[in-house]
C-alpha cells in the first residue's frame, strides 16, 4: 500500500477552470486521490462512490480538527482562505458521536419535515414574484443574479429568521467566505463579522422568539440539555452558507443542462418525464459540491491500495463520484433524466452528517424550475455553454452568472 509521501498529488485549481476534466482526473487516479488544495495544503479525496459511502460511517475519520497532524504542527495559518469550511466552530459539523447525536437530534427538533413543506407556500409565492421582474422581451438577463440567487436568500432568511436588510452585506461575506482568492487580511475579518450576524440574530431570537428555526433551536431541548449560543452561532451560520449556495448552484446547473441537452428538456417539459428527475439527476451530474472538507484520520485508514494515514485529513469529491461509472454504470458521463440509478447520488452526503437541509434544496428546485419554464419554455443561454466560467470556489460548482435568453 501507498503512503501519504509516497503518492503524487493533484493540484486543485484555485480558478476551476475546468472542474468536469478536474473531477475525471481525480476518478481516474483511483477510489482514494492524494491531492493539494490551494495554499499547499495536503490533503487525500474520496472520488468513487462505494468507498465514499463506506468512508462517510466510518468512525475512525472524525470532524474534530486538533487531529490533523498539519494543525497540530502549525502548518495550516489563520488566515488560510478556506479555514471557515476547515475550522467553522462547534456545531453538529464539527462533532461526531454523542455530542453530534444531540446536536443533530435538536436541530431535528426544529427542522421538521411538517416545517419543511410549511415553507413551500412562500417559496411559491418568492418564485411568482420574482418571475414577475424578469423582462419578457427576449433580452439577455443574468438569471443567476435576477433568480437563482436571491429566491434561495429570501427563503433561508425567512426560515432563519434573519432581517433581510441583512442580505446585501451577507451576500459580499459568503462570497468572501468560500472564495480561494479572498485576500489573507480580509479572511479573518470575514469570520468575525459573520459570526457577529449570527449573534446579533440569536441574541435578538431570544430576547424576542418568533416563529423561525433559529428561535426553535433555542427553544429546543433533549431531556433539559439546549444548544449553548455558541453552538446555535455556528448552527446558524452553517445552515444559512449551505442553505443558499447548495440551492442557488442545483438551480443554475439545472438551466445549463437543460439547455445544452434539448432532447431532455423537450421530455420533461412534454410532461414525459417528471421534474424531480431533472433535480436529482442534476444532482449526480453536476452536483452543486464539488468537495466537501473535512475530516481527519485517528488511526490508518486503508482505501484499496493506499492508506490514509493517521492524522492525514480527508476531502469528500463529489463532482468525481457523481460520474463514477462503477455506480451509474458506462453511460455515468452523460446527462439523463431517464436513467435508472438517478437517485442513487450522495450529493448531500451520506451517513451521520447528512445534510440536514436536503429536503428544503429539493423543495425548492422542485418549486423553482417548472414556474420558471412554465413562465419560459424557450429559455435558453445567450452565450456558448463553453463561454460559462466558474467562481474561484474549489467546494462550489458555482458559475460567476447565467446569462440567458427569456422568451
Amino acid at each position: 500500500m501507498t503512503s501519504g509521501t509516497e503518492a503524487p498529488r493533484i493540484a486543485l485549481d484555485p480558478f476551476v477552470t475546468d472542474l468536469d476534466g478536474e473531477s475525471a482526473k481525480l476518478r481516474t487516479a483511483g477510489p482514494l486521490a492524494a491531492v493539494e488544495l490551494p495554499g499547499g495544503v495536503p490533503v487525500w479525496a474520496v472520488t468513487h462512490h462505494a468507498e465514499a459511502k463506506a468512508l462517510l460511517t466510518d468512525p475512525r475519520l472524525v470532524k474534530d480538527i486538533n487531529v490533523w497532524g498539519a494543525w497540530q504542527r502549525g502548518e495550516i495559518p489563520p488566515d488560510w482562505p478556506l479555514i471557515g469550511l476547515a475550522n467553522p466552530g462547534r456545531s453538529m459539523l464539527t462533532v461526531d458521536g454523542a455530542d453530534h447525536r444531540r446536536m443533530r437530534t435538536l436541530v431535528a427538533q426544529a427542522l421538521t419535515p411538517r416545517r419543511v413543506e410549511a415553507m413551500r407556500a412562500r417559496i411559491s409565492d418568492l418564485t411568482e414574484q420574482l418571475l414577475d421582474g424578469l423582462p419578457t422581451d427576449g433580452q439577455v438577463v443574468d438569471l443567476k443574479a435576477a433568480f437563482a440567487y436571491p429566491l434561495p436568500m429570501f427563503v433561508v432568511a425567512d426560515l432563519m429568521g434573519i432581517d433581510e436588510a441583512r442580505l446585501p452585506r451577507l451576500k459580499v461575506l459568503f462570497e468572501r467566505f468560500f472564495s480561494t482568492q479572498t485576500p489573507p487580511q480580509e479572511v479573518i475579518a470575514t469570520l468575525v463579522e459573520l459570526a457577529g450576524i449570527m449573534g446579533e440574530t440569536v441574541a435578538a431570537k431570544r430576547a424576542e422568539p418568533g416563529d423561525d428555526l433559529t428561535s426553535a433551536l433555542i427553544l429546543a431541548s433533549e431531556d433539559g440539555d439546549r444548544l449553548t449560543d455558541e453552538e446555535i452561532v455556528s448552527t446558524l451560520q452553517l445552515m444559512v452558507a449551505a442553505g443558499h449556495e447548495t440551492t442557488i448552484s442545483l438551480i443554475v446547473n439545472a438551466v445549463v443542462n437543460l439547455s445544452t441537452h434539448p432532447g431532455q428538456r423537450d421530455r420533461v417539459l412534454s410532461g414525459a418525464v417528471d421534474w424531480s428527475a431533472v433535480v436529482e439527476e442534476t444532482l449526480r451530474w453536476s452536483t452543486p459540491t464539488s468537495h466537501v472538507l473535512i475530516r481527519f484520520a485517528t488511526e490508518d485508514v486503508p482505501v484499496g491500495d493506499k492508506v490514509i494515514p493517521a492524522g492525514d485529513a480527508l476531502i469528500v469529491s463529489y463532482g468525481a463520484i457523481g460520474r463514477d461509472e462503477q455506480a451509474h454504470g458506462p453511460t455515468a458521463g452523460d446527462f439523463d433524466i431517464t436513467r435508472e440509478t438517478r437517485t442513487r447520488h450522495i450529493s448531500f452526503g451520506h451517513g451521520p452528517h447528512v445534510c440536514p437541509g436536503a429536503a428544503l434544496s429539493r423543495l425548492e428546485a422542485g418549486v423553482a424550475l417548472p414556474a420558471l419554464y412554465a413562465r419560459f419554455p424557450e429559455l435558453d443561454l445567450a452565450v456558448p455553454a463553453s463561454g460559462l466560467s466558474n467562481k474561484p470556489v474549489v467546494t462550489q460548482n458555482d458559475l460567476f452568472e447565467l446569462p440567458v435568453k427569456l422568451t
